[in-house]
């Protein structure tokens, strides 16, 4: 319950969170795609086999950043995971209540980080 009594939001309000979910959906795949295309291309280079030390250090830091790739793209993946459950929760009826309070979370909040299952009062408290 927040400071107005209220237990849940409205349809209207839960369609601008579902509004504000999808559009982050959107462009959170777009930049996966981008991130994966990014990474084949990496994965296509880099045939040459030459020995030279040059070549060396090329080869690394071509690693380090396909590494980096990488790690960007898992934590893109988890991202969009998150903001896709978020959406389940909207039709379920549990969206916007903290897991730990029981209590609404705040719509500036949600705005902030719409995939959120925590009040800022129990994120604070976690640490």
């Amino acid at each position: 319950m927040n400071q107005d009594g209220k237990t849940a939001y409205s349809p209207d309000e839960l369609k601008e969170f579902e509004d504000i979910l999808r559009s982050k959906v959107a462009v959170a795949k777009e930049e996966l795609m981008s991130l994966k295309e990014t990474l084949s291309k990496k994965n296509d280079s880099g045939t040459d086999f030459t020995a030279s030390t040059s070549k060396l250090l090329e080869d690394g830091a071509d690693t380090l950043e396909r590494e980096s790739l990488s790690q960007l793209a898992a934590r893109q993946q988890k991202f969009i995971i998150n903001l896709e459950n978020a959406l389940v929760r909207i039709k379920n009826g549990t969206y916007g209540v903290c897991v730990d309070t029981g209590k609404l979370i705040s719509k500036e909040r949600l705005r902030a980080v719409p995939h959120t299952m925590h009040s800022i009062e129990a994120k604070l408290a976690k640490k």
